[in-house]
Order: C-alpha cells, then structure tokens, then sequence
C-alpha cells in the first residue's frame, strides 16, 4: 500500500454519478527524427551492480536524463523485447548490447546474470514500458542479487499506475495497487472480495476485452464507488473517463472495448457505496428464506448485493441448520 503526504479528504468528494471524459492528449518527440539530448552526467562513472531502470510509458520524452546516461553506459541492458527497447534505445542514439530477460527465459538466463554481477559488470534492467517489477519480470532477479549482497539500485521514472491515480481526481492519500485482477470472473470476484472493506483507493491494470465485464464485477463486489479509467496514458490519444462504476461498466459495455493499455482507478468506500456487511447479508438473506426456496432466496440476495449466487447459497444452507 502507497501513502502520499498531505490531507485530501476533499478529494473524496463525488465527481457525480454521470461520466465525465477527459481527453488530455501528449504530444511527444516525433520518432522519425533521432533526438541528441543533453549528455548529462553525474560527474563520476556508473557504479558497477544492478540498475532498475524506468523507461517511459507513451510519451518518449517522459525518460529521465539519468535514465539515458545508465543506458547509455551499462555493459549491458537487460529487457522484456529487445525491438521495444532498440527503438527507445536508438531514438536517443545509444549504442548498447540487448539482452533477453522475459518470463518465459528468466529462470535460465538468471544464474549467468547474477555470475557477471559477482565479478563486478554493470547491469541495467528494464521492462517494455514504465517501471520493472510492477506487473513485470524483474522481481525475483533483484531478490536474489539482494540476497547475495549484490548492489542494486533504480533510476525511477514513469509509472503508469501513479500516473492514472495523480488523474483521477481520487483520494491518493491512502492507496493499493493490486495489479492484474484474475481473468475468469468467480476468481476476479473472489480476487475483489479481499479488498472490499479497506479503506483505500484501488488501482488495478486490466485488459481491454474484459474491461466492461471487470466494472461490472467491481460494482457489484465493491458498490457503486466513485472511480477512473484511465488510457493510453501520456499518449496522443489519451483519455480518462470518471464516474460511477456502474456508468462506466454501462459505457464500455455499450462501445465495446477501448484500445489501449487501461488503469482502472476505484475511490475509497462511503456511507453510500459500501457493500452490505455479513450481519446485514445474513438479515437480507433470513427475510427472503421467509417466502422463497433457498435457490431463489439466494439469487434475489446475489442481484441485490453482487455477491456470488454459489457464496449466497452456502449461507442460506447455514442458516436453515438447526441452532445457527
């Protein structure tokens, strides 16, 4: 969990239940001319060990100078797609050797990089878009270089999901970024149900097919909270779309899916948005065993809440028990 300073309890505030669209488009270098930036330099050669290096999401000239003399001075760069990274790479005029370190080759590769950070090279690690580590290969590298002593250090940069939460226009103050959420939706929902009553901002990445049927599920787990969707960040095209959970669900249900890479920001829960709690499921639940079937008891209660039918079920099945 991420806290910033400051007291923002008057960004809690609704933004309304209606949507509200900002296009707020970026205009960055343009990639048919190579861009010779300022060859800035801390005035001392770069340390030898493991440099975690944020690169820019979108924008290219969101990287930082210091970003561009680590890559420019690395023995090597390791990343996700060596394409992605060429092209960054040759948009400032650097020169460098590319190594692959990816998923599906890091368990193979790892024992030969952690071999050239014991004899003392310098290696910098980056992922195709914003910074390593978050949803992206590069953790467990880093905790075994730790683990042996190894030197590791960041240059940071761009985030796409700091980004989305400073645009939302949502409570930064106390916040969770959560990553993926689980793509079939019984785990999606159950992935939801841990975070239900905590009292912080959510961010989550989510694909764009899924992204109507995720809404969907965050309003019905979460409640109707106030929350952001945020593409394309720091692009041409880039826009943040602000409401309820319901409207936006109802939108991206209608236009189907956007393009783009996606951050879904949820607001904190209030007096109005928050879930019903289990002493108020279980009241809900009582009062439709009093003239349903317990299939249909658990169903009026699972439309009326979002909660899993199947979950409902089993509590409906508990409370028929004698002495519960």
């Amino acid at each position: 969990m991420g806290r910033s300073g400051g007291n923002t309890s008057a960004a809690r505030a609704a933004s309304g239940k209606g949507l509200v669209v900002a296009p707020e488009p970026n205009r960055g270098p343009s990639p048919s001319k190579p861009v010779e930036p300022p060859r800035w330099s801390p005035g001392h050669p770069l340390a030898p060990g493991l440099h975690v290096v944020a690169t820019p999401i979108g924008n290219l000239g969101d990287v930082t100078l210091r970003a561009l003399w680590v890559l420019r001075e690395a023995d090597r760069i390791l990343c996700e797609d060596t394409r992605v990274t060429g092209r960054l790479l040759a948009r400032y005029g650097i020169e460098a050797t590319l190594e692959p370190y990816h998923d599906h080759n890091a368990d193979r590769v790892r024992p030969a990089i952690l071999a050239r950070l014991r004899r003392g090279e310098t290696l910098a690690l980056v992922s195709d878009a914003g910074t390593p580590l978050v949803s992206d290969p590069g953790y467990r590298l880093v905790r075994d270089a730790l683990a042996e002593g190894l030197p590791v250090t960041a240059a940071p940069g761009p985030s796409a999901a700091i980004a989305a939460l400073t645009l939302s226009g949502l409570p930064p103050d106390v916040f969770l970024f959560a990553g993926f959420l689980p793509p079939r939706q019984a785990a999606r929902r159950k992935a939801l149900g841990a975070w239900r009553d905590l009292a912080a901002t959510l961010l989550f990445y989510e694909g764009p097919s899924r992204l109507a049927a995720a809404l969907a599920d965050m309003a019905g787990i979460l409640g109707d909270r106030d929350a952001a969707v945020a593409r394309e960040l720091t692009k041409l095209h880039e826009e943040i779309r602000r409401g309820r959970l319901s409207a936006l669900a109802a939108h991206f249900r209608e236009a189907g899916a956007p393009r783009g890479e996606i951050v879904v920001v949820v607001g904190p829960p209030d007096a109005e948005t928050a879930p019903p709690s289990e002493t108020e499921i279980d009241r809900r639940l009582a009062e439709a065993l009093g003239r349903l079937s317990l299939r249909d008891a658990a169903a009026l209660v699972a439309e009326e809440t979002g909660l899993p039918r199947r979950e409902l079920y089993r509590r409906a099945l508990a409370l028929q028990k004698p002495g519960t």
